[in-house]
């Protein structure tokens, strides 16, 4: 590998609930909180620390339903080890105004300078301890190529300008006319996101190329069709392990940019019973990135992929660091 700063982590850290809970898999069982009172002897488990004792960056996705609160956020940094990063998913408002507007019950998603404090407050932690990776803008589907979009979009470039941020675009328009997507995104510096998804006709074709020398970014959603737009619950979408071969070609071509760029960001968004994880970990081995720490016996049991990747608790078995 080259000197780029390669950080691989997963989207989301806490997945407590549902069919596609980390809890007991990722997580030792005893833990459903962050924080609380020692119960039977054993004080729970900080979920944040001990993610950040095996990954060096995590994706926020809370974000987006809900600005970080500056004391959240303090909250965060104090948990995690120096050198540690997160990057930002911008709050729905911004990115997915009907969204918003069903969610608050509001009529109206003007956005306002209030909007701007609480989002710039927010981020404040993270920067002043060096912790502030990207600041992830992520548009839905449904966000195409248009006079309207391109002015919005150019309005939030400016107005995110001093930070690391990242734009997912997802509607096929946006590369059909790739030139001018690349124009606009590159007059500020912000990264075109790269990601892996199911495609579909209107699905946005990109070629994982890094469009600035600042960072790359990249996000594997997974690559369940069958359950990406009908499903019995939002997790379902995300019920997905990539194999070794499929994540081989992204394995090469961050080997091939890591010349270009100066950071590399790749985080895993298939989070359904912690298969992101699996993946992350596969992701690290490849690039030759250790996988520290140790994990419970029932996640290596049924992900065999990390076998001799990481160590299991409590087995005395060793790990594979490069």
């Amino acid at each position: 590998m080259t000197t780029t700063d390669v950080r691989i982590g997963t989207s989301g850290w806490q997945y407590p609930r549902g069919r596609g809970a980390w809890n007991g898999l990722f997580y030792p069982t005893r833990t459903r909180r962050s924080s609380g009172p020692r119960t039977g002897g054993a004080q729970r488990l900080d979920d944040l620390a001990y993610y950040a004792e095996r990954f060096d960056t995590v994706e926020i996705n809370t974000s987006f339903y809900r600005p970080v609160s500056p004391d959240v956020a303090r909250r965060w940094v104090e948990r995690t080890p120096a050198g540690f990063e997160f990057s930002v998913k911008l709050y729905q408002k911004f990115t997915h105004p009907e969204m918003y507007m069903k969610s608050v019950g509001r009529p109206d998603a003007t956005i306002v300078q209030a909007d701007l404090d609480d989002c710039f407050r927010g981020l404040e932690p993270f920067a002043a301890t060096g912790k502030l990776g990207a600041l992830l803008a992520q548009f839905p589907p449904r966000f195409k190529a248009t006079d309207e979009s391109r002015e919005y979009l150019a309005w939030l470039l400016e107005t995110f300008r001093a930070f690391s941020l990242a734009v997912e675009l997802r509607h096929r328009s946006w590369s059909d006319d790739a030139q001018r997507t690349l124009d606009l995104l590159n007059e500020t510096g912000a990264a075109w996101v790269q990601i892996d998804e199911p495609k579909f006709r209107f699905s946005i074709r990109q070629d994982l190329l890094p469009n600035t020398r600042g960072f790359y970014y990249m996000r594997l959603h997974g690559r369940n069709a069958a359950q990406w737009w009908r499903h019995d619950r939002a997790e379902d979408r995300y019920d997905y392990l990539y194999s070794a071969e499929e994540l081989d070609p992204f394995v090469d071509v961050a080997r091939a940019i890591g010349a270009l760029v100066k950071k590399m960001y790749l985080y895993t968004n298939n989070h359904f019973a912690a298969k992101a994880a699996v993946n992350a970990i596969m992701l690290r081995d490849r690039m030759g990135l250790p996988n520290p720490g140790d994990y419970p016996a029932a996640f290596v049991e049924q992900y065999p992929e990390v076998r001799g990747l990481v160590a299991v608790q409590g087995s005395g078995e060793t790990r594979k660091l490069f």
